[in-house]
């Protein structure tokens, strides 16, 4: 968790504080419970929950120090924490954790963080579906060049560009909400999972209290398939957020220039060029997707524990839990601001779209001689060299426009009349489809 990269209120869901106060919550549930089946005295409880809560709503850095020195010389966090709860509770502290494991503790507290991070999550998304869904029907019939293989291809609208980033985010959210689903599990079971010391009740009791549902068969751990698919889908996101950035990227490189990332009044690009405007946002963003990625791996190599439970999950956890979502959360609320105020360049692209002198329409070209009689292996042949006479003489002075070529093909003008060439080289005819495409996307209305 890096400060340059983290947002407050993620930050503080895996702040020691919240921690603690969600491993209270679970051991004070788990008493409750116990006194509601008579395994616990209904007065004990209740004075763990005073006691206990009254400690935790004012936890501070100084209960943080106590805790961690009781660690040092236990070796173990969860006994320094009960330890330090006994303190305050006394001797009703004996029906604290009672028939529990620590895992029963730290598997169920993760859950219970995660859907916390993850809630925020969603409202990164939503922030970025808003952005999205705004700028695409903005620019639903600005016409642009599509490009594949980084060259241009035919015309296409940059609102529809965006409404395929919108499909994908949209995708996105409804996979990490199964995810928040899959991963908000709670799991309170005992050392090895048998309930041998409680009743199955008391996790039942636990899991409703705090929005979560019961791990069918925990062992002594929550399986970690249920997370190794919940960073996985953050890995996904992340490679979402870096398919537009790269997008964006390439628009603003000089030769291009069809959009670019807003530039603030004071801001600097270079400390050696100032005329500098680099897109930093974007290229920060590819690089936050790959660390948030880098959560991918070590949660699929965490599935496979030994037996019923061994730690090697648990150091990697403590990383990638708080890096993979302070960092997700930090990217999506960036890319949201950058596409709300990304500087878009009609002109500019519509003049790209015909720098090439009009090859772009060889397509509906190849059609009409096709509609005209002509077999597509002819057509296409036609076609292909005076595009090619076109694209290889484009800016000499016996160089020609792909309409002048087509013009003076007398094969061409045999078969095809100047108005079906006009037709054919409108870039406006690859919009037609453009409002079934955003009905789909976006829906109706």
């Amino acid at each position: 968790m890096i400060p340059r990269y983290t947002r407050p209120a993620m930050a503080a869901i895996w702040a020691p504080e919240n921690r603690y106060r969600i491993w209270f919550e679970i051991e004070a549930l788990a008493a409750e419970a116990m006194a509601l089946l008579g395994a616990v005295p209904e007065a004990s409880a209740r004075n763990i929950r005073e006691k206990g809560g009254a400690k935790l709503a004012a936890i501070g850095p100084a209960d943080i120090e106590r805790i961690d020195a009781i660690e040092r010389e236990t070796r173990h966090d969860v006994i320094a924490f009960l330890t330090w709860l006994a303190e305050a509770i006394g001797e009703d502290s004996r029906f604290v954790h009672l028939g529990m494991t620590s895992s029963d503790v730290l598997d169920t507290c993760l859950s219970v963080q995660l859907t916390q991070a993850t809630d925020l999550l969603l409202e990164d998304l939503d922030a970025v579906l808003a952005a999205l869904r705004h700028r695409a029907i903005e620019h639903k019939h600005t016409l642009t060049i599509g490009r594949s293989h980084g060259i241009h291809a035919e015309p296409t609208s940059f609102g529809l560009k965006l409404a395929g980033h919108y499909a994908e985010f949209a995708r996105n959210r409804r996979r990490l909400e199964a995810a928040r689903a899959e991963i908000a599990v709670a799991a309170i079971s005992g050392a090895v999972g048998t309930y041998a010391h409680l009743d199955p009740r008391v996790e039942a009791y636990v899991a409703e209290k705090l929005g979560l549902a019961v791990e069918p068969v925990s062992t002594q751990v929550i399986p970690r398939d249920r997370h190794a698919a919940y960073f996985c889908t953050l890995a996904v996101i992340a490679s979402g957020i870096e398919r537009l950035a790269t997008e964006v990227r390439h628009l603003q490189r000089s030769e291009v220039r069809e959009a670019e990332e807003f530039f603030h009044p004071g801001q600097k690009g270079s400390s050696a060029m100032p005329h500098k405007r680099n897109p930093v946002l974007s290229e920060n963003l590819t690089g936050l997707a790959r660390l948030v990625r880098s959560a991918a791996v070590p949660a699929l190599e965490n599935v496979a524990l030994w037996h019923e439970r061994d730690i090697s999950h648990s150091s990697v956890e403590r990383g990638i839990a708080p890096d993979a979502t302070v960092t997700l959360d930090f990217a999506l609320a960036r890319l949201a601001g950058m596409m709300e105020k990304l500087v878009i360049y009609p002109q500019r692209m519509a003049a790209n779209l015909e720098s090439l002198g009009g090859v772009v329409h060889s397509g509906e070209v190849l059609l009409a001689l096709a509609r005209a009689g002509l077999s597509r292996e002819e057509a296409y042949r036609i076609v292909q060299s005076q595009a090619m006479a076109t694209w290889t003489r484009l800016g000499t002075p016996e160089g020609k426009s792909f309409r002048e070529n087509l013009d003076a093909d007398p094969t061409i003008a045999a078969n095809v009349p100047p108005h079906v060439l006009d037709a054919a080289m409108n870039a406006a005819q690859h919009l037609r489809h453009v409002d079934e495409v955003f009905a789909r996307v976006f829906g109706k209305g």
